[in-house]
């Protein structure tokens, strides 16, 4: 049976954790583990959240001694993680209960699959439902798809053997870790949208992503685009020379406007509907007319 690991990075999220862990115990999928870290919290998070899962065996929950980042911190979940899938949840936000349950089945049935990702909801402070981050969709992953703009968020889970196949979340970058985790994995295969709500978005005044000042998350992903690019071997794009060194955010982003464009938008969008719409359906009927 498939083993699933819940990977969760938390610093000072303690008093949101309780919404999460709830998440946790009403998954309809029930072969999963949770690896807990937490980032040398400044409040009372980690006696918090170890008393909430003292008595569950699926709960794993270590400490960095001091503040170490994002990126040290959720490359340290996974050398704790032992399922064959994997996916993050922050915790002050919750999954949807058959989130697990619908993640795993489309392993199942797409077994030459890397990743998938569904859509996300935004919920208030109290974690009520609003509504749907509405740019989520399939993707076209070729060499120049960096996310940008971003077409796809949590919740993202992943095979672990392709993780251990690439050089890992770098524990250096405190900002766009996720984006640095997509753009590895997507180098070994496709990801498949699941078009349904799994993950529940808290927006509240403590959420570090959300209120991070602008321009760092917009450097920290432009610098992770150029090391995705320079990794890949991308020496130009679009007839444009691929810069050898960071300077400022905008030199990266300038590079990728083009694929804004109606044209480019077009192309993709006809791809993936070949590709994931067309063919499957196809392919269900060649083998019922062969039966």
């Amino acid at each position: 049976m498939i083993k699933f690991s819940i990977l969760i990075a938390n610093y000072n999220n303690g008093k949101y954790f309780r919404d999460c862990h709830a998440s946790f115990i009403s998954q309809t999928y029930k072969n999963w583990e949770a690896i807990i870290i937490d980032d040398g919290s400044t409040d009372d998070s980690f006696e918090v959240i170890s008393n909430l899962i003292k008595e569950d065996s699926r709960f794993k929950i270590y400490q960095n001694i001091t503040n170490k980042g994002c990126g040290f911190t959720k490359r340290r979940c996974m050398e704790y993680a032992t399922g064959d899938i994997c996916g993050y949840v922050d915790p002050d936000d919750a999954l949807s209960p058959d989130a697990i349950e619908c993640s795993v089945n489309a392993f199942k049935d797409h077994p030459e699959i890397v990743a998938t990702y569904s859509q996300m909801m935004f919920c208030n402070q109290d974690l009520v439902s609003q509504n749907i981050f509405n740019k989520t969709k399939q993707i076209y992953n070729e060499r120049l798809f960096f996310n940008c703009p971003v077409q796809f968020t949590h919740l993202f889970t992943f095979k672990r053997e392709i993780y251990l196949k690439t050089t890992g979340i770098n524990p250096l970058h405190k900002n766009a870790v996720d984006q640095d985790l997509y753009l590895k994995i997507l180098e070994f295969g496709e990801a498949l949208f699941i078009k349904k709500s799994l993950y529940k978005y808290r927006i509240h005044p403590d959420g570090i992503s959300q209120y991070d000042s602008k321009d760092t998350a917009k450097a920290s992903f432009a610098q992770i685009i150029l090391e995705t690019m320079h990794r890949r071997g991308v020496k130009k794009i679009n007839g444009r020379i691929v810069p050898k060194t960071f300077n400022q955010p905008n030199e990266i982003f300038d590079l990728l406007e083009y694929q804004n464009s109606f044209l480019y938008r077009s192309k993709t969008k006809i791809i993936t509907f070949f590709q994931y719409d067309f063919l499957p359906i196809m392919k269900k009927f060649w083998s019922i007319f062969h039966l």
